[in-house]
């Protein structure tokens, strides 16, 4: 007979389970379990066991039985017990046995890039720690017990009403907190917004021609043709637009190529959702970031029931965060909201309360300062290790964000991926971003996130980009390897 026991009291704070099994009686078989746990590792050296009544009340045994095979294990030097300490695994026991030794294989240590120079990240050492946990501590003493029930899919009244103010002061959105949906970010939002039941127009959504392969895989997936719209000084040429019934756009700093949608596109693509009973989808990807022009509004600001306003901090904060936001005309609001579910699946309850106490505290305005001057900062440090080691290499998109286009001479931007590869720098190409169906020309070029590397590994980084990059004639022989 095999009984098999979990002890669960109080007193030691763990739980324990062995087999009694074998021949001998129910002492014998203990000892013999005690012993395969501590020879075998589950009872480590120093671990307290239970007290001999609880788990003699467990086991459904005398406790005098419990009492003698403790006793023997003491004798023994598998145990230790003394008066005010209790039972415990002694320090010195018998090793292992050659046959019973498990050998635990390491994992393999991720091996990163030497210096990391990709876009779409913060410098994650700039994380406002402080500022966080006083937030995280007012949110969780003040929360009230509803908090930690189930949640409302639209997300906490708290963050929403604190994002109406802001994103009013900051970024010209109109709004009220009944239309904002809460979201993990971009991605969930698309998600939402494509999913069955939201009630977003459906045929072709129009794209930039540039953008995120990762967006563009997520609309497919939802069954979305989407077409490329292609992009000169002023951004998207709007006028393209035919018979889509959406648009997805990055007005206020187009996505990667820099620089904002012009001022005459805006209202262009206003008039046309108006015309067509289509809608505009502003992805706000890191609006709060402005170095050397005036800050844009969002477009959502010109018509409110012809935009879907999209914005996260993923690029102010941490994407670790996963907390964005969905400004919605009122008429999808429902539809996205059945999408989403009865209840809160996604965006963690307290975290959205942390992050309305510290835009309510000024805490977010004043990490926002402090970070645009710091990667203002960077930005004038690329822009001037450019023009001493490359002054052939024309640096564009710079007047705003947390990355910059850097373009190559046609045919280069291969071999200068290469030998970053080599060189460990870790960025991307423009050939990467290109919608596969758009007619616009190739344009070589490297997109650099240089907000991504500490601030101590900056200027290492700057070099090693410097070194990889094609010399004026564009020619450069093998790289190394």
């Amino acid at each position: 007979m095999v009984d098999s026991w979990v002890n669960s009291a109080e007193r030691i704070g763990a739980d324990l389970h062995v087999e009694l099994s074998g021949p001998g009686g129910r002492r014998a078989a203990l000892i013999r379990a005690l012993r395969e746990a501590v020879r075998g590792g589950r009872l480590p050296p120093g671990t307290r066991l239970p007290p001999y009544r609880s788990l003699a009340a467990d086991l459904g045994v005398a406790r005098n039985t419990v009492a003698d095979a403790y006793a023997e294990l003491v004798a023994e030097g598998w145990l230790t017990a003394r008066q005010g300490s209790g039972t415990r695994v002694a320090d010195r026991t018998e090793p292992l046995r050659p046959a019973e030794r498990t050998p635990v294989k390491a994992p393999p240590r991720a091996r990163g890039p030497r210096h990391d120079l990709r876009q779409g990240t913060p410098d994650a050492s700039s994380f406002p720690r402080a500022a966080w946990l006083a937030s995280y501590r007012r949110a969780l003493q003040q929360a009230p017990n509803e908090v930690f029930g189930p949640g409302d899919p639209a997300g906490r009244r708290e963050l929403r009403k604190a994002l109406t103010e802001y994103l009013a002061r900051a970024r010209g959105v109109r709004t009220e907190p009944s239309r904002i949906v809460i979201c993990s970010g971009f991605a969930h939002a698309l998600r939402l917004l494509f999913g069955p039941g939201s009630g977003l127009p459906r045929g072709p959504l129009a794209v930039e021609a540039y953008g995120l392969d990762f967006h563009r895989g997520l609309l497919a997936a939802a069954g979305v043709r989407t077409t490329p719209l292609p992009l000169d000084a002023d951004g998207a040429r709007v006028e393209r637009l035919d018979r889509e019934r959406g648009v997805l756009l990055t007005p206020a700093h187009q996505f990667p190529t820099g620089g904002p949608l012009h001022a005459s596109r805006r209202t262009a693509v206003i008039d046309w959702a108006r015309a067509r009973g289509g809608v505009l989808l502003e992805d706000d990807y890191d609006g709060e970031f402005r170095y050397d022009r005036k800050p844009v509004g969002a477009v959502q600001g010109l018509d409110p029931e012809r935009v879907i306003y999209l914005g996260s901090v993923s690029k102010s904060l941490s994407p670790a965060l996963r907390l964005g936001w969905m400004v919605l005309p009122e008429r999808y609001v429902d539809g996205v909201l059945a999408a989403k579910g009865e209840r809160e699946a996604w965006a963690s309850t307290l975290d959205q309360l942390s992050l309305a106490d510290l835009i309510a505290s000024g805490a977010y305005d004043r990490h926002v300062r402090r970070m645009r001057q710091r990667y203002r900062a960077r930005r004038d440090r690329l822009v001037e290790a450019l023009s001493a080691q490359a002054p052939h290499v024309e640096v564009t998109g710079v007047a705003a964000g947390l990355h910059a286009v850097l373009r190559l001479p046609p045919g280069t931007e291969r071999s200068a991926l290469k030998a970053a590869a080599w060189q460990g720098v870790a960025l991307d190409g423009l050939a990467a971003f290109r919608h596969p169906a758009t007619d616009m020309a190739p344009q070589d070029g490297l997109v650099v996130g240089y907000a991504t590397p500490p601030e101590h590994a900056y200027a290492a980084a700057l070099d090693a980009l410097c070194r990889i990059l094609p010399p004026p004639d564009g020619r450069r022989g093998p790289a190394p390897g």
